[in-house]
């Protein structure tokens, strides 16, 4: 029989391979799911593996997926080091939407190009302001920060609907629920024309940089961690946990918001009550398979960005339900949770003798 048996010391080399073998199990239940549903398993890994990579468009498609799950996740990673359990991130998303949609509806006929950077400034208040509540809360008056933040989700989703079924409506949309569509001044430059890929990609990168920077080699970053590792030995060296809880979730919502502002100058071009579309719960996922780290974030956030345009090909190509995308993202989260566990134990072969001499 098998058994777990408690390592030594947790091993390196399954803290790497880990994210691999959940992958691998993650595609063999998929073919197993294809069988199970009369189709073709080659042709469903297909949509999934191979059509969101095969050519310049499908890559300009993935980045925009891409985008604002990196920078979501590294802002999560932040506050998920520190011990601080920020579920809400997709409220801040709708919110930095919000704030960033609001300064491009003000662009007028003399707005130069200088408006892009009031809209990410925007977004990125918008999402501190949200995930400030919760720090409020949270230091104030011991609130769990994993209700307060997942409610307030809600709280965003009912303000956006307010926003664009009444004052913000379109008075020229036929009576649909969106705002105007945003001046050519406030969209985020594209990189190629004919292509959706734009600067977003730039500035996910720069998010990259500046995170592994701050946790990594910075004093504060050091704290964060170490407050988040140990909490009694961040105490005993001075560090201040209330610093640490405001840092995190500002840091947190402020990348939210920014890929909140993004995905409004950006893809959408304009507020609907469809800019929340998962990405504050994706980006969880793709936190913990990138292992908390900025450069693992950029791999599975492009992993996750294929199952939601996976998800979109088999729906319209194969008949598959839409809800497809969401069953391979919670076995990726599953099997890594399973796999993880190989990292502090090991799988023995017990004999059983033991249980026979009795």
């Amino acid at each position: 029989m098998l058994k777990l048996e408690t390592r030594p010391q947790p091993s390196q080399v399954m803290s790497i391979a880990s994210p691999l073998l959940a992958l691998l199990i993650t595609v063999l239940i998929g073919v197993v799911l294809f069988v199970a549903l009369g189709k073709d398993p080659v042709k469903g890994l297909q949509v999934f593996f191979y059509e969101p990579v095969k050519n310049a468009y499908a890559l300009s498609e993935l980045s925009v997926k891409a985008v604002p799950l990196v920078l979501i996740a590294l802002g999560l990673a932040v506050c998920f080091r520190s011990n601080v359990w920020n579920i809400g991130a997709e409220g801040q998303f709708v919110v930095g939407a919000l704030a960033a949609g609001w300064v491009a509806m003000q662009a007028g006929p003399g707005t130069g190009r200088w408006i892009v950077l009031a809209v990410l400034v925007a977004g990125v208040l918008g999402g501190m302001v949200w995930a400030g509540i919760v720090a409020l809360l949270r230091d104030r008056f011991s609130a769990s920060e994993i209700l307060v933040s997942l409610m307030m989700v809600y709280v965003a989703d009912q303000l956006l609907g307010y926003l664009v079924y009444g004052p913000w409506k379109d008075p020229k949309g036929y009576n649909f629920p969106q705002t105007i569509t945003f001046d050519a001044v406030t969209k985020i430059p594209r990189l190629i024309d004919g292509l959706r890929m734009n600067a977003g990609v730039f500035v996910a990168l720069l998010g990259v940089a500046g995170l592994w920077a701050f946790m990594f080699r910075t004093y504060k970053g050091f704290a964060l961690q170490v407050g988040g590792l140990a909490p009694a030995a961040a105490r005993y060296a001075g560090f201040s946990s209330r610093a640490s809880l405001w840092t995190a979730l500002l840091v947190s919502g402020g990348m939210a918001g920014l890929a909140g502002a993004l995905e409004a100058a950006g893809p959408l071009g304009q507020l609907t009550p469809y800019v929340p579309v998962g990405y504050g719960f994706a980006a969880i996922i793709v936190a913990f398979v990138g292992r908390l780290h900025p450069v693992g974030i950029v791999f599975s956030a492009v992993l996750m960005s294929m199952f939601y345009i996976g998800g979109e090909l088999a729906q319209s190509r194969l008949g598959l339900p839409k809800a497809l995308t969401g069953v391979f993202q919670g076995l990726l989260l599953f099997a890594l949770l399973a796999c993880d566990t190989l990292i502090h134990y090991r799988i023995r072969l017990s004999s059983g003798s033991a249980k026979g001499a009795r």
